[in-house]
């Protein structure tokens, strides 16, 4: 009884210590490290001085800065801008010189412009199609329209700059996954339910 009692002790010992080691195969083992991850391994290094050279670049070439920002299809909108700028820019201004010369010639008493006009032999019109005072009307308004394009192409100067300025900014802008704002949707493997909620996630 007292041996029978005893193999039944060791049996019991043994099986438990069977079926322990073989939970212990299947469970990860935590081991008592401690491991320190450091955030800057995944993290891209920030220069402070990037927007800087990118506003000098755009500033002293228009689209150098967009394509030290790597940013090459905005290139050719800012020529397409600053060209159509700079077009209204010359032509309002010949424009301009065409009527002024045109007007210093009548005042100094020739007849013989284009806008006096002649009559069906060719000889010049008793008084001219085009009066000076429309003359002088045309020369203020095509002033004020090269005023107006010169002013516009240097705005969409300045907006290359600051384009260049601000993208470099934001390409430098933290977005990894230590800072991070994201639904989730689970299962409950218990009862077949579903959980579905908003994950903040912070990590230093």
């Amino acid at each position: 009884m007292k041996n029978s009692s005893l193999i039944i002790f060791t049996l019991f010992i043994l099986f438990s210590a069977t079926t322990r080691a073989q939970n212990e195969e299947l469970i990860p083992q935590k081991k008592d490290t401690l491991i320190f991850k450091s955030s800057s391994e995944n993290k891209k290094e920030i220069d402070p001085l990037t927007p800087s050279r990118a506003a000098f670049y755009s500033a002293i070439l228009p689209g150098l800065g967009q394509a030290y920002n790597k940013k090459y299809w905005k290139i050719p909108i800012v020529y397409a801008a600053l060209g159509t700028g700079l077009y209204f820019f010359i032509d309002n201004t010949n424009e301009y010189n065409r009527f002024r010369d045109i007007y210093k010639r009548r005042l100094a008493g020739f007849e013989d412009d284009e806008f006096w006009g002649t009559d069906v032999n060719g000889d010049p019109l008793a008084t001219p199609q085009i009066s000076n005072d429309a003359l002088i009307r045309a020369q203020r308004s095509l002033r004020r329209n090269r005023e107006i394009s010169m002013l516009v192409t240097i705005g969409i100067y300045a907006l290359n700059i600051i384009d260049a300025n601000v993208d470099a900014h934001l390409l430098q802008y933290n977005v990894d996954e230590n800072l991070a704002l994201q639904p989730h949707f689970k299962i409950n493997e218990w009862d077949a339910t579903t959980n579905l909620g908003l994950t903040l996630n912070f990590s230093f």
